[in-house]
């Protein structure tokens, strides 16, 4: 799950990086991995700079000022099972046909037999393990097959249709056609949020942009927008009104569930949703199941696991009629902890983003409220963080229901078996993270808490397993293998001996997987960095 947006300016004397920088760090939160911009000047010319680290790293001043033209888009990334690295960061570019950059926000789960289909049938190569390429290239094949020097709106929605009808799974995509215009469309279930806005300058001319969340075009000054429809695209010319087309037929619209639950900021608006509110809403729900399953009267205080839970947290105490109170102090310069690459990292990574406030946990019953539980290491140790400030029990209660199952369309949670949620019941998960009991919240309530008089459905697979797109055993299977060939590579590049092999014998004997280009070779930056 990853932030993506574009703006096309209407004053094509104006460069549009630096508005592409501040909506990026309205989107940081969506991605802390890697983060890129590709503008294009009136000229068609591409420029680009991208790399991994948070956006105010990877942006600097200088390479700010490389960054021309008034149209541009940009990436955040979240780490998915492929690779974190810098090559792989987005925007993705290919030179043939027209030139087109494109970033994308989710997971395609056919990518074996699209990867089949880009090498044996039209012949494109692949440079990453990143299915946004595969996306990219799948378009840009359907491009070509106009064979023409110029393609029109028409050509670039039949191309979209036809790509669409290829690829399954979640995808929000902004894409540039260097010299033309920016792309955005969104998969066919509307899986990962996409919104376009308009803002009107002084002298009557519009600029637009394309985002993951209402919060940056609010934030920027793109007062009118809606959201990008299931299967809809929509072209903006550099010197044109949007046009809106329907490319491929919508199916059952079902929303990603953990975008309200966890992802999304909750002064965003999804597909009508306000996170906000449907936040409050699952504080309300949480806090009646905690009155079915236990005595009430047992619960001293309530602290929230900052800073998602928060909102939930507060309404749960208020719907229970028992104090908030914030036990624990964030350090905010400490990112999400399910993304750290192994166990041990995770644990030390807590206990630098969380310290306990004793005066808030001794001698109480508490409970602690998270947004979800993934893997059960951090819940584990604020388990042990409260009991050390004082504690006499800590409950633990989760907004989100028991995550069983894994995440495949744009958010790497873990392998199946690494959930604390996998095969265990909720004594033996409290058991796990020390907890003295674990309360999820229901699904049916957790649904309630998001639906509207339009979306009455939500993909929720990582709780029951069963995928909005079907049956996908073969990409699980997939992600098992990526997963293992990246641990495989860390340890062949930590110098970890495998097998009872060195490292030099294993590459003797061929033992050695596909290494990652930390740089990437796709496109012309201009200047000196």
């Amino acid at each position: 799950m990853c932030g993506i947006l574009g703006i096309v300016l209407a004053n094509q004397k104006i460069n549009v990086a630096p508005e592409l920088f501040e909506g990026a760090m309205f989107l940081q939160h969506r991605g802390q991995d890697a983060a890129g911009i590709a503008t294009c000047g009136p000229k068609g010319r591409l420029y680009q700079c991208k790399g991994n680290g948070m956006a105010r790293d990877v942006f600097t001043q200088q390479r700010m000022l490389n960054l021309v033209g008034n149209m541009g888009i940009c990436h955040l990334r979240y780490p998915t099972a492929g690779s974190s690295a810098g090559s792989e960061a987005q925007p993705f570019y290919v030179n043939s046909p027209y030139g087109i950059s494109l970033s994308h926000n989710g997971n395609l789960v056919n990518s074996i037999e699209l990867r089949k289909h880009l090498d044996e049938v039209v012949h494109r190569h692949i440079n990453t393990d990143s299915d946004s390429e595969l996306l990219l290239n799948i378009f840009a094949s359907e491009m070509d097959k106009f064979n023409k020097s110029r393609v029109n709106n028409a050509d670039v929605f039949t191309a979209l249709s036809e790509t669409m009808e290829r690829i399954r799974g979640a995808y929000a995509c902004v894409a540039m056609l260097a010299g033309y215009g920016l792309i955005g469309f969104r998969d066919p279930n509307g899986i990962r949020p996409l919104l376009i806005g308009e803002r009107v300058n002084d002298d009557g001319s519009k600029d637009f942009m394309l985002a993951s969340e209402s919060v940056v075009l609010k934030s920027l000054g793109f007062k009118k927008f809606r959201d990008v429809h299931p299967g809809e695209a929509v072209i903006i010319q550099k010197n044109g009104d949007p046009e809106f087309k329907q490319v491929a037929e919508p199916k059952i619209f079902a929303p990603d569930i953990f975008e309200y639950v966890y992802f999304a900021r909750p002064d965003s608006v999804l597909d009508g949703v306000s996170v906000y509110r449907s936040r409050i809403e699952m504080g309300i729900k949480l806090a009646s199941k905690i009155k079915r399953v236990m005595d009430e009267n047992d619960i001293d205080v309530v602290i929230s696991v900052p800073d998602t839970a928060r909102t939930s947290a507060f309404q749960c105490a208020v719907s229970l009629g028992k104090p908030y109170r914030e036990g624990f102090v964030k350090n905010r310069y400490i990112g999400r902890t399910f993304i750290m690459p192994n166990q041990q990292e995770r644990r030390s990574s807590v206990r630098r983003k969380l310290n306990a406030m004793d005066s808030e946990f001794e001698n109480k019953n508490v409970l602690i409220v998270d947004d979800s539980i993934v893997r059960g290491t951090t819940s584990k140790e604020i388990v042990l963080m409260a009991r050390e400030a004082g504690a006499k029990k800590v409950y633990f209660a989760s907004c989100a229901p028991p995550i069983r199952y894994n995440h495949i369309y744009g958010i790497d949670l873990a392998d199946t078996k690494a959930l604390v949620g996998f095969n265990r019941t909720e004594e033996e998960i409290s058991q796990v993270i020390g907890a003295d009991k674990v309360i999820y919240q229901d699904l049916h309530d957790l649904i309630d808490c998001c639906k509207t008089d339009n979306i009455k459905e939500f993909e929720v697979g990582v709780f029951t397993g069963a995928y909005i797109t079907g049956v996908e055993d073969n990409y699980l299977q997939e992600l098992e293998k990526i997963r293992a060939q990246n641990q495989r590579l860390t340890e062949l590049q930590n110098g970890t001996a495998l097998n009872g092999f060195s490292v030099d014998a294993c590459i003797d004997q061929g033992d050695m997987v596909d290494v990652k280009a930390e740089v990437d070779i796709s496109i012309y930056n201009r200047g000196d960095y």
